[in-house]
């Protein structure tokens, strides 16, 4: 083989080694930090609930199933708020971020709250939670389903407005305090048996059903049957 073709035979060697090593770089950009903590959230999910099923007699007792699914809950809850941070002020804003992130949100909700209504140890309240976890949940559909037409419409990126910022802290607080109320508040403030899990159910349930109203209102020029 000539020098010459040797060369182009190196360059072109090289370029493929550049080119397959920007690509694997370029990989491994796509699961930035924020990005992790997203799929460590929805991983989370499956875990405290299992923990929140457990039955009243079990090896780890009463008590601390509720404070490891508490916690656990805990900190998938703040892991929403730093992935969300560290996306806008790193710049690390990705597709994959804009899909996953509110549907793990959701995912988080709506797994506690199923298990809350399945577990025999919220009996006293699973009648209203019931009811709360069904308006969540038909709620978050319709508005993911709003994203989805507005989006294939043409429309604007549909972020999270103020209502659904409240509408999210409320939810985390209710799921916190039907965990620790009967183990916890109630024993220390001698208040009767799931009153704040009550009180927290009802503000939740208002705030979601008027988040939801505020979105059908905003972007309801995207959905109207007359249209």
């Amino acid at each position: 083989m000539s020098d010459k073709n040797k060369n182009v035979h190196v360059a072109e060697y090289n370029e493929k080694n550049e080119d397959n090593q920007n690509n694997k770089n370029n990989r491994g950009k796509k699961i930035n930090l924020p990005n992790k903590l997203t799929i460590f959230r929805i991983i989370l999910v499956p875990v405290y609930m299992i923990f929140i099923l457990l039955p009243e007699k079990n090896v780890l007792g009463e008590i601390w199933p509720r404070i490891f699914a508490a916690a656990l809950f805990f900190i998938a809850a703040m892991t929403d708020l730093v992935d969300g941070l560290l996306a806008r002020r790193l710049n690390l804003v990705t597709d994959f971020g804009k899909l996953m992130d509110p549907l793990a949100d959701k995912f988080m909700v709506m797994g506690a709250m199923i298990a809350i209504t399945a577990s025999d140890a919220f009996a006293p309240v699973r009648w209203l939670s019931v009811w709360a976890a069904t308006i969540v949940f038909f709620r978050e559909f319709a508005v993911t389903s709003i994203r989805l037409v507005v989006s294939s419409s043409g429309g604007p990126v549909i972020a999270a407005n103020f209502t659904a910022k409240v509408k999210t802290v409320l939810q985390i607080m209710c799921v916190l305090v039907i965990l620790l109320e009967d183990i916890i508040i109630s024993k220390n403030l001698n208040t009767p048996r799931y009153l704040f899990s009550y009180m927290t159910m009802g503000l939740m349930v208002a705030a979601t059903v008027y988040s939801g109203f505020v979105y059908f209102k905003n972007y309801w020029q995207y959905i109207n049957p007359a249209n």
